[in-house]
């Protein structure tokens, strides 16, 4: 794949170059119209704007690299995972991939009528796990996400928290090339979030590339070593992480 080396001899694993995101939305409002013999009612339209979500953001992330995503609401963050991960197309630009990304987002769906244990089995099966992979695993999920009284109840009764607990448990199951997590570390207790944080700094270190993507700086500082800062589709700074949180903090 395109793109250089870094200093320490690390092969690159995500390029995004100028990287334009555009999509049009459908907004109704109302126009002024002509006046009927009814008197002068407005007459509503319809019409189309164009959002430009991301605006020309390059980057190279290497493998090993932990990579936390920052910014307010409706920055772009989201949209350039999706890019990354191929769901979302460029309008300008490019993203490449050394590997199969994986999105690991808390609104991820899972099968809420199934117990927890069905839904274990449906969701490695959908990482590519055998059955038998799965069942050896099995104990090992439940027990990161804390589930062990509740596996068996269907889904439905969970809480979001003990949703999002398994829902990260699962896809965490196994290694990734290229993992993104978004916003999954914002739920659960202390214990969970630092057990959270411990597994992705493990799929670091096995020379996975991982992108978190936060509004908790606590997290970002506990697991990345690197910050890219977006705001308004416009990439801001990237760099050390306490350098760039420093400074968004201080906005």
């Amino acid at each position: 794949m395109a793109g250089p080396t870094d200093p320490h001899g690390r092969r690159p694993v995500v390029v995004v170059d100028d990287l334009h995101v555009e999509y049009r939305v459908l907004t109704t409002g109302k126009r002024a119209g002509a006046r009927d013999v009814r008197g002068g009612l407005l007459h509503r339209g319809r019409t189309t704007r164009t959002v430009h979500a991301l605006r020309g953001i390059s980057f190279t992330a290497y493998e090993g690299d932990s990579v936390g995503v920052i910014g307010a609401n409706g920055s772009g963050k989201s949209t350039l995972m999706r890019a990354i991960v191929g769901l979302t197309p460029a309008t300008r630009g490019s993203v490449q991939a050394a590997g199969r990304p994986s999105l690991l987002g808390v609104g991820a769906a899972l099968v809420k009528e199934l117990s927890g244990s069905r839904n274990i089995v449906l969701g490695g099966l959908a990482l590519g796990f055998s059955r038998e992979e799965i069942e050896a695993r099995h104990d090992d999920i439940v027990a990161f996400a804390g589930l062990e009284e509740f596996i068996d109840l269907p889904m439905r009764t969970y809480s979001s928290g003990m949703t999002a607990r398994l829902k990260f448990a699962i896809a965490t199951a196994r290694d990734h090339d290229i993992l993104i997590v978004d916003e999954a570390l914002a739920v659960g207790d202390k214990g969970f979030r630092a057990k959270s944080e411990g597994r992705i700094r493990e799929i670091r270190d096995d020379a996975g590339t991982v992108f978190l993507v936060s509004h908790s700086m606590k997290s970002i500082r506990d697991t990345c070593s690197r910050t890219i800062w977006i705001e308004r589709g416009s990439l801001v700074m990237d760099g050390p992480t306490d350098e760039v949180v420093t400074a968004y903090e201080a906005r």
